[in-house]
Formats: structure tokens, sequence, C-alpha cells
């Protein structure tokens, strides 16, 4: 009863969405999964249609299973699941579908281009026509006259959007691209909260950081905090290591972790690891820094 109340629910739900768009999407898989809103009711039609089944012939069901095997399975599924959840919560996702994944180019040499589409219609047959923009004889007054614009649609499904990460120094200047776009190997230590953020982790990436230092390899730390929580962790930090400033939300965004570990080289995101996973200076040398 509770599942077909939901199932209800929501399929109206989603069709309200899907003809008054509210929302973009309904954001129900995250970045795995994008369904426009006319999608997401389609699958809740499908899927009600298997639980109305489910609703009905349930009382007639027979298990053959043994009650002590579904129970085992059943403990087994459950702890299965906590199990995956707790290690994708203390390490970085298995699979990450956000902008900053491993192998992204933040500085992509083509960008893409966006395509604008115009629709007319012939003003005595009803005829349509689509266009793309400018190819279509918008010089022409004789067909100008006799076709009229009804519809535009734009795709950018061929544009790389790159990222929204701003980098700021305590002065306030913009000093991104100076660090994303660096030739070389850039660390980047993000903390959206250095008041939240792990203790031993930033102790980890102290210590990596003057291994980093002597051999020349750069490395900041780009957090969310303010000003007065950045001067107290500076105190047991490195002197010589560089606090940066950026949106905490889109550092969030970057790496799961508070804190956790970049690494680029030329705008591309060489690898990432959350603070229980932090490499050994000697790892980097033998995977990363040849």
């Amino acid at each position: 009863w509770i599942l077909i109340a939901l199932m209800i629910y929501f399929t109206g739900l989603t069709l309200y969405d899907a003809v008054y768009e509210p929302v973009p999407d309904c954001g129900c898989f995250g970045d795995a999964v994008i369904l426009t809103n006319w999608q997401t009711f389609y699958k809740n039609v499908v899927l009600i249609v298997f639980v109305f089944i489910i609703f009905i012939t349930a009382r007639r069901y027979y298990n053959p299973m043994a009650k002590w095997l579904q129970n085992t399975i059943l403990v087994l599924v459950l702890a299965g699941f906590t199990g995956f959840s707790v290690y994708q919560y203390h390490h970085l996702p298995w699979l990450d579908f956000r902008e900053y994944s491993v192998g992204t180019n933040l500085n992509p040499d083509d960008t893409g281009e966006t395509k604008v589409y115009l629709t007319y219609m012939n003003k005595e047959t009803g005829e349509q026509k689509e266009y793309l923009s400018p190819d279509y004889p918008w010089d022409d007054s004789v067909w100008m006259s006799k076709w009229e614009f009804v519809d535009q649609r734009i795709d950018d499904s061929e544009v790389v959007k790159g990222h929204n990460l701003a980098i700021y120094d305590a002065d306030g200047n913009k000093v991104t691209d100076f660090y994303i776009t660096n030739p070389g190997y850039q660390f980047l230590l993000i903390s959206h909260s250095l008041t939240e953020a792990d203790q031993e982790g930033l102790a980890m990436a102290n210590e990596l950081y003057k291994k980093l230092d002597n051999a020349g390899y750069s490395m900041i730390v780009v957090t969310g905090s303010l000003r007065e929580e950045i001067s107290r962790v500076k105190q047991y930090m490195h002197p010589d290591l560089e606090f940066y400033n950026g949106d905490d939300i889109e550092l969030k965004t970057v790496i799961r972790a508070n804190p956790g570990l970049v690494l680029l080289k030329d705008g591309v995101v060489m690898g990432k690891w959350h603070y229980n996973d932090f490499p050994d200076f000697s790892e980097l040398e033998e995977e990363y820094l040849r």
C-alpha cells in the first residue's frame, strides 16, 4: 500500500514537472544519468505498471525459497549495501561523473560550437522547415513574405563547458589561470572548510608539501574558509604553503573529501585522492612525476 501510494504520488508529480517545468531536470540520478522531465515521467509510467502487478498478485505469491535462506540473502544485501556506502564515504567515489574527473582537460583548446536552428512555416500550406542559422534565405524578400518564423532550438551538445573553479589570493585577485594552466605538475589541496577538515589529513598534506617543495613541485591550498580560520590553520602548517580562496560549493564539486588532493598537469586532472588515501612522495614519483 505504501509503495503504490508513493508511485501514484510521484508519477503525478513528475507529470506536473514535465508540463510546467518548475525545475530543468529531476536530479534523481545526479550527474550519472541526466533525464529530462518527460523522460522521468515516462520512467515512472513504466515502473508503476510493474508496481501494480506486484500490488495485485502479492497475496497469491508463494516463495519456494526457505525462510532462513531468504533472511540470509536479506542480511547479506543489507550488509553489502551498508559496507559499500561507508567505504564510498571514507574514500573517493569509484565512478566520478563530475566535470573534474581524472583525465578531464580543464582548459580544452576546442570548446565546440553552439548551433541555433530556426523553424519557419509556409503561410499558405502550413509546411514547416528547420534551418541551421544563418543558413536560410533571410535576404530573399519574396521568400520572407511567404514564410514566417515559428520557433527556434539551441543545440549545445558539442560544447565543452569547461570548469567553474575560481581561485583568488588574499587581495581578491583572480589567479585561476596561473595555477590551472601550469604546464608542469600542480598540486591543489582542496578544503571547502578548514574548520571541518580532518586534522590528520591536513598534517599528512603538510608533510607531503615539504617533500614536494624540496623537489621543486608546486602545491597550494584552496579553501572556502574565511581569513580568520586560514590564519589559525597556517600556524601549524609549513610557512611557505600558500592559501587561496575559492567557492566552497565548487570545491565540494572538485573533490568529495575534506581535505582532498588534486594533481594537475597543463590543465589536465592527473589524479585525485581522499585524505584517507593520500599518497607518499615515493608513490607520486613512481606513478606520476616522471
